[in-house]
């Protein structure tokens, strides 16, 4: 699964969704974690705050989940439309950190809401590739 931390230094989760610069995209599989990118969010002047939103929206719109320090009500609910969840953590949180964490949860039985995206993410991949896992 490919998963976004709201970053302004690649290493720690200290962004607010709405003012991040970047996001550390990874994806993570029971066996595996790999970086596969840092998506820089460019800097529009004239952009309004849904605008904003809705550029990091785009940046993020492959990711199953989006860890970061807050998240506007606005935004959180534009982001579980796209069926992306929102993981809220801890200001400086180091992101392997959280790799790792969420690398362990998967190998492991995964919590409730671990559990309800991977179901999502299953479903919505069976009808591709028929497989259920």
């Amino acid at each position: 699964m490919k998963v976004a931390f709201a970053t302004d230094d690649g290493v720690r989760v200290n962004a607010h969704f709405g003012q991040s610069s970047m996001f550390a995209i990874y994806n993570i599989t029971k066996s595996s974690s790999e970086l596969v990118e840092l998506r820089r969010i460019p800097d529009i002047a004239a952009q309004d705050e849904m605008g904003k939103i809705d550029s990091r929206i785009e940046a993020i719109a492959d990711c199953t989940l989006i860890f970061l320090m807050q998240i506007g009500a606005s935004a959180a609910a534009k982001v579980t439309r796209r069926k992306i969840m929102p993981v809220k953590v801890q200001f400086g949180s180091p992101i392997d950190e959280q790799v790792k964490r969420l690398a362990d949860m998967l190998q492991g039985k995964p919590p409730m809401w671990l559990a309800k995206v991977l179901r999502a993410e299953e479903e919505e991949g069976a009808g591709v590739n028929g497989s259920n896992g």
